[in-house]
């Protein structure tokens, strides 16, 4: 078996929480969405963590977040900087915004050598995704050609917010459990009975609720690195002076399952998705936490 690492995207928090010392809990005693995340890797069989960060904070962080899972998992921590570009590219002067979860994803190249999953920091996705994602990652082919990825897609009825609209890559998937297509939809809100898209750029959409979406739970193998750095270049070529323009991974895996790549199985789960789109959110967040808490799901305390 092919030893796992999870890799949480958490390079934007300080920016978005205005520091680490306000990161939301969700917990009873403190806990926040990423000790749950790495609760669930652990008693999934997740053998390693690498946390792409700002290294600015790198202190606050392993003070309040590393430290405490060393003597259960290995912990490592990457840097997503700014400059650091492909050869033939500097930084434009002006930039200040990240180059995008892609470029992340490649931050961490020289501390992941295994098949490993990438999840946003603070999103809970349930018990059963993180099970699911590593038995596919423990027994895949880490040199396969094309290149055998995997997504864990939700149902959309179990991924929106009662207090506003949200944007979800609604998935084509084949009969094979294969993912063909991620489609962008903006606008997705509850208007009473209804699931709709009504984002002005895009025609008023009708949804079931049944629909397959990606939640950024991704599976890859490490043929990813070599791959991204290619399309991250080719990004660059046509995005650097656009200071607005931001290289996402499912551009990225889109591109390789339409250039014959790569394949992406998708990993389908039943699991209710928390997130915080809207502040209010919050306080629903932390009862459902609750609620999984007094099921027996976790621990009163992580």
């Amino acid at each position: 078996m092919n030893s796992v690492t999870l890799l949480v995207l958490a390079a934007g928090m300080g920016s978005r929480y205005g520091g680490l010392k306000q990161l939301d809990a969700v917990g009873p005693n403190g806990e926040t969405v990423i000790d749950y995340s790495v609760f669930d890797a652990i008693r999934a069989g997740f053998k390693k963590v690498v946390f792409i960060i700002r290294e600015d904070f790198k202190k606050e962080f392993q003070s309040s977040i590393g430290n405490k899972f060393q003597s259960q998992i290995e912990v490592e921590y990457a840097y997503q900087k700014l400059e650091v570009l492909p050869p033939g590219y500097s930084l434009p002067q002006d930039r200040e915004k990240p180059w995008g979860t892609g470029h992340a994803i490649l931050s961490a190249k020289q501390v992941v050598n295994e098949p490993f999953a990438v999840i946003n920091a603070d999103d809970f996705y349930g018990k059963l995704a993180y099970q699911k994602i590593f038995q596919y990652l423990s027994t895949v082919s880490i040199d396969s050609s094309p290149s055998s990825f995997c997504m864990v897609g939700y149902p959309l009825i179990n991924t929106l917010s009662e207090f506003g609209s949200v944007s979800r890559g609604i998935c084509i998937v084949s009969d094979q459990n294969k993912l063909e297509s991620v489609n962008e939809l903006t606008c997705i809100q509850k208007i009473e009975n209804e699931i709709v898209n009504e984002a002005e750029v895009q025609k008023r959409q009708v949804l079931s609720g049944d629909e397959v979406v990606s939640m950024n739970m991704w599976g890859f193998t490490p043929q990813l690195f070599s791959q991204l750095e290619k399309l991250f270049s080719e990004f660059l070529s046509d995005n650097i002076d656009n200071f607005s323009s931001e290289f996402y991974i499912p551009f990225a895996v889109d591109n390789l399952i339409q250039s014959n790549i790569a394949t992406v199985e998708v990993l389908e789960t039943t699991e209710q998705w928390f997130g915080v789109t809207y502040k209010e959110d919050k306080s629903y967040v932390q009862s459902a936490v609750c609620n999984l808490i007094e099921s027996g799901e976790y621990p009163s305390k992580i």
